[in-house]
């Protein structure tokens, strides 16, 4: 198994500077990282780094909370574009889950779906599952079959629980072939990311992506 093409290379702390951006670019050129994950203050100065590199640059929308306007999501999105972004992972609103308004959801869903996918850019929804319950989680599930980004992503890592084996293998139930699985969210070795994969994920999203690979 070639695990460093599962690894989105990922810095999304508050603190992150540009010295260590442009560490995290190289460091996917090295290893052959299929994508670096970076605040969107960063896309533009990513894009550039990568430019003649294979691997496409991602950032977070609505991150970490998810509670932003619908429309401010949007509107992030397409700034990120206008940078160069190739890939984007989506904050869905928990609190709009959890005061049951699923039409909303399903809305903010659909909405920066599709403004993703107008551009031609990868779509990964983030469901912040460690602060679900089993049937939001299904529910969540639902509409993403119904309106289909390219991923269902398991969650930011600074709220509530990150990737598990059983999370993983419930969205795999859940959406079957029809959708990719992004796990993310604590994944510091080498055996937590082959656990995951196993279970179902396409994708592993890791601060820790160059001491998983080296753990080979």
């Amino acid at each position: 198994m070639n695990l460093s093409s599962y690894i989105d290379h990922t810095i999304l702390r508050a603190d992150c500077s540009t010295e260590d951006l442009k560490r995290l670019c190289a460091e996917a050129m090295q290893y052959h990282f299929p994508a670096v994950c970076v605040p969107p203050f960063y896309v533009k100065t990513a894009a550039s780094l990568l430019a003649d590199a294979p691997a496409k640059v991602a950032t977070v929308i609505g991150f970490p909370m998810g509670y932003a306007a619908t429309a401010a999501k949007v509107e992030e999105i397409k700034r990120a574009v206008d940078d160069g972004v190739d890939e984007i992972d989506v904050c869905v609103n928990i609190c709009a889950i959890k005061s049951g308004n699923w039409n909303h959801v399903r809305n903010d869903i659909d909405s920066v779906t599709t403004a993703g996918r107008l551009k031609n850019k990868i779509v990964k929804i983030i469901l912040e599952t460690g602060l679900l319950e089993e049937p939001e989680i299904r529910q969540l599930c639902d509409i993403c079959l119904e309106i289909e980004p390219d991923f269902v992503k398991t969650s930011t890592g600074f709220n509530g629980d990150g990737a598990t084996v059983q999370v993983v293998t419930l969205l795999r139930q859940l959406v079957g072939d029809r959708l990719k699985i992004k796990a993310s969210g604590g994944i510091r070795t080498k055996e937590d990311a082959l656990r995951l994969i196993q279970a179902g994920a396409q994708r592993i999203g890791t601060s820790a992506g160059v001491r998983i690979v080296s753990e080979l």
